[in-house]
């Protein structure tokens, strides 16, 4: 068997038909969609890369500290262990130099391709190029094989054709701006909606863009023999704020859902688990617990908080915990229940989860006592973690286990 992990960084999930959206064309990633296993509660630990890659790269938590002790559990270097030949294939230079990078048995960057103006076709676009990249790899890997991908995405330049972006202006709408520069700005409180619905029409064109990549991906891999014995994972590393709290791109990285929320879906070699989907709440660390799992290393697979998703895609169970962390900037800090989110930045600040899905509604004051456990939840969980123990010791409150009144 093989496996490819395809990590797409600053992917909305708002903007993808498989999770809710209406009005933008993703035909390829619905295909995949329905042809594998989606979870809707995938959270990213941290909105920092280099923590992000060692969640699923070592099976630990953003918030452990840094020399943890698990270097004889990277991943990469336990799959080559059991005979498959390891690769990781990125554009990003923070990935392609991270410090457990070493652990693949071969590392390939990608040259970037700045551009300040929109290419004329798609395969002139850095993204059409880096998929190039990755079908010529596939062609001529040895099986078995696990590949690392990971793709600067919706975070490089928005160089997609001009019509791409043109195609979600209604005709009473102004232009959508031409520049292939990533926007990243705090918006002022009286912005003008018209420049937010220029910035999301661009945005829609660069997923378009990446649709037809995923199309591109998804032919190269039926028509070889690998392709049916292949575990195709996507998953996107950090989420773009587009207008919402005012922020726009990376901005100041405030621990909001349409930062830290990320799409996964999971085709599995056999079908298994297609067309179905979850609400289990999972984070980055499962990753690494689950291709282990997969590749039927899981006695090596021990990990604080990491967990097996297989059981979940098997039917066995419906979760497999109750509760997650988030680790921001500075003293950021969030928490997440199954009924509840809450930010510990500056203020608290209470959402409905997973009803207020963008978090618009603060319901702090109105739920005083669930902010403040809350707010312990998420001390507590720190707190164990970076002292090397489990985050799960006791059941959390009653109150926390019932939704709002």
């Amino acid at each position: 068997m093989n496996a490819v992990c395809l990590v797409i960084d600053r992917l909305h999930l708002g903007y993808l038909g498989a999770y809710g959206n209406t009005w933008i064309e993703t035909p390829e990633f619905d295909r995949l969609a329905s042809q594998g296993f989606v979870f809707d509660q995938f959270v990213i630990d941290s909105p920092r890369l280099e923590l992000l890659c060692r969640s699923c790269w070592q099976g630990v938590h953003a918030l452990a500290p840094t020399g943890a002790g698990r270097e004889q559990v990277l991943l990469p270097s336990l799959l080559g262990e059991r005979g498959l030949r390891t690769a990781l294939l990125t554009d990003e230079p923070r990935v392609a130099g991270h410090p457990l990078a070493h652990a693949f048995g071969q590392v390939l960057e990608i040259d970037a391709m700045p551009m300040a103006d929109a290419a004329q076709t798609v395969e002139e676009t850095h993204l059409a190029h880096c998929f190039a990249e990755l079908i010529d790899w596939l062609r001529g890997a040895r099986e078995p094989f696990f590949l690392w991908c990971h793709w600067k995405g919706l975070g490089a330049a928005w160089d997609a054709p001009l019509e791409r972006r043109r195609a979600y202006a209604d005709e009473e709408d102004p232009p959508p701006p031409e520049s292939a520069v990533v926007p990243n700005r705090l918006l002022a409180p009286d912005c003008d909606p018209d420049e937010i619905l220029g910035i999301s029409q661009a945005y829609a064109g660069q997923v378009s863009l990446l649709d037809t990549c995923l199309g591109a991906l998804a032919e190269s891999l039926e028509a070889g023999p690998a392709g049916q014995e292949t575990l195709l994972v996507l998953l996107g590393a950090r989420g773009f704020p587009l207008g919402e709290h005012r922020r726009v791109g990376p901005c100041d990285a405030a621990l909001y859902g349409e930062l830290v929320r990320v799409p996964l879906v999971m085709r599995f070699p056999g079908h298994l688990g297609a067309a179905a989907r979850s609400q289990a709440m999972v984070e980055p660390a499962d990753l690494w617990a689950t291709i282990l799992d997969w590749f039927e290393v899981a006695d090596r697979a021990r990990s604080l908080t990491g967990c097996s998703l297989l059981p979940v895609v098997r039917g066995d169970v419906e979760a497999v915990r109750d509760r997650l962390c988030i680790m921001g900037d500075d003293a950021d800090r969030a928490g997440v229940t199954p009924f509840w989110y809450l930010r510990n930045a500056d203020a608290l600040e209470l959402f409905v989860h997973p009803d207020d899905l963008w978090q618009v509604n603060n319901v702090s004051d109105l739920c005083p006592e669930v902010a403040s456990l809350m707010e312990a939840m998420i001390s507590q969980y720190c707190q164990a973690v970076h002292s090397g123990q489990s985050p799960y010791p006791l059941p959390l409150p009653e109150r926390l286990c019932t939704g709002a009144d």
